[in-house]
C-alpha cells in the first residue's frame, strides 16, 4: 500500500521549492488544435497530454486538467490514465481537477467522490454560490484542497462577483465576501483556496489582503492576456512585502499549443520554462 500523500498546501510548497516554480500547466486538450499528425483525433487526448506532462513536469508546481475537455469526447478513461501517469512520472506535482462543481450536499458528495476517489485528484475547483453545504462534502477528505471561484478572469464575472453587498461593511463586494468566508468560517480544516483571474491584478491584491494564507489559483496569464509580473506582485506577497499563501499561476493554451508540429512537446517545454523564469523573477 502506498503512503498517504501530504496535505495539498504542503504539496504545493514542496513542488514550488523543488522546481523553483509558480507555474501550473492547464491540461485543456482540444483535438481541433492538436499537432497536425493528430489533429481532430480524440483518441489521442491521452497521448497529447502525456507528452506535455513528461516535457514540463520539472517546470511546474501543479497540473490542472479541465474535465470538460475530456468528458466532451468521452475521454474520462483517458483522464484517469493521465492522472495515474502524473502520479507515476511526477509524484511530487499535485493535480488540481478543474471541474467548477457546485450543487446541493447529497450531489456534492458524489462529485467529491468523483474528484478524489475516481480520479485521485489532490484538489478541485468549486463554485461557492449555493453556500457552505455545497462545499462541505469536499472537506471530508483529509488533506485534499478545494479552490472556490472568487474573482474570475472572464468579462462576465462582473455580472455578479463585483456587485456591492449593502449590509457588509469593509467588504462591500461579493467577491470580497467570498474571500473572507474562505479564509475564516468556511476554512475549517485549512483546505480552501481561491480562484482569482490574472486579468484583474488589483482584485488579486484585495483578495490576498482578505485571505493572506490561502492558496490562490490564478488563471489568465498567457493567451488570456494577464500580466505575469503584475499577477505575482499582487498575489505573492502581503502589503508589507512578506511571502503569503502559495500562488498557482495557470497557463494552458500558450503552453499546449506552442507548436503544431511534431516538436510540440519540446515547444511546450520551452514555453513553460520561459514562463516559469518570468514568474520566478517577478517573485524575487
Amino acid at each position: 500500500m502506498s503512503a498517504p500523500r501530504p496535505a495539498f498546501t504542503e504539496q504545493l510548497r514542496e513542488a514550488q521549492n523543488r522546481n523553483q516554480s509558480l507555474l501550473c500547466v492547464g491540461l485543456d486538450p482540444d483535438p481541433a488544435k492538436f499537432p497536425l499528425h493528430w489533429r481532430g483525433d480524440a483518441d489521442r487526448i491521452y497521448d497529447f497530454c502525456a507528452a506535455i506532462v513528461e516535457a514540463t513536469s520539472d517546470q511546474v508546481l501543479a497540473f490542472k486538467p479541465q474535465i470538460a475537455y475530456f468528458a466532451a469526447h468521452r475521454a474520462e478513461a483517458q483522464l484517469e490514465r493521465l492522472i495515474a501517469l502524473i502520479r507515476d512520472a511526477a509524484p511530487q506535482v499535485p493535480v488540481i481537477l478543474d471541474a467548477k462543481r457546485g450543487d446541493i450536499g447529497s450531489t456534492a458528495e458524489q462529485y467529491a467522490a468523483e474528484a478524489f476517489v475516481r480520479y485521485g485528484a489532490d484538489a478541485v475547483t468549486l463554485s461557492p454560490y449555493m453556500g457552505f453545504d455545497s462545499v462541505e462534502p469536499y472537506l471530508r477528505y483529509p488533506g485534499k484542497g478545494a479552490f472556490l471561484l472568487c474573482r474570475t478572469s472572464n468579462p462576465g464575472g462582473d455580472d455578479f462577483q463585483n456587485r456591492p453587498l449593502a449590509d457588509i461593511a469593509g467588504r462591500p463586494l461579493l467577491f470580497e465576501h467570498i474571500a473572507h468566508l474562505a479564509a475564516t468560517d468556511w476554512n475549517r480544516n485549512g483546505q480552501l483556496g481561491l480562484v482569482v483571474g490574472a486579468t484583474y491584478p488589483a482584485e488579486i491584491a484585495r483578495v490576498r489582503a482578505l485571505a493572506p494564507t490561502l492558496p490562490l489559483l490564478i488563471p489568465g496569464v498567457g493567451a488570456q492576456g494577464g500580466d505575469a509580473h503584475a499577477t505575482v506582485q499582487a498575489g505573492y506577497r502581503s502589503a508589507g512585502g512578506e511571502p503569503t499563501g502559495p500562488i498557482v499561476v495557470n497557463c494552458s493554451r500558450s503552453v499546449l499549443y506552442a507548436s503544431s508540429g511534431s516538436d510540440f512537446a519540446l515547444a511546450a517545454r520551452a514555453e513553460a520554462q520561459g514562463t516559469r523564469l518570468l514568474l520566478q523573477a517577478a517573485s524575487a
